[in-house]
């Protein structure tokens, strides 16, 4: 069964970088477009950054130029690289297909994520 698996968050002070990983369990996710999403506490879940099969990237224009996205389809990874990090990334963030989400057995699905708390 598919799954993925986030991780690499933490507290960091603003100012401050995290490089987050995403693990999956499948090698279809090599052939599909990725992207990391987050969700702030009462706030909907949004895309931040996407990335194609090819590695082709987009960002959201909240992030743009602090974080950069990118994938290891070899090890079915994918990565969130962020850079001068502000309280407002402070969100669970998680990655999945784009456009996603991941369906299994007619649900969709999404991993733990993993937390990213960004102090002032």
């Amino acid at each position: 069964q598919a799954q993925l698996v986030e991780s690499g968050g933490g507290l960091v002070q603003a100012g401050g970088s995290l490089r987050l990983s995403c693990v999956a369990s499948t090698s279809l996710v090599s052939f599909n477009d990725m992207g990391w999403y987050r969700q702030a506490l009462g706030k909907q879940r949004e895309l931040v950054a996407r990335i194609t099969s090819g590695g082709e990237s987009n960002y959201a224009n909240s992030v743009k130029g602090r974080f950069f996205i990118s994938r290891d389809n070899a090890k079915a990874t994918v990565y969130l690289y962020m850079n001068d990090l502000k309280p407002e990334d402070t969100a669970v963030y998680y990655c999945n297909y784009f456009p996603g989400p991941l369906r299994i057995n007619g649900r969709d699905y999404w991993g733990q994520g993993t937390q990213v708390t960004v102090s002032s």
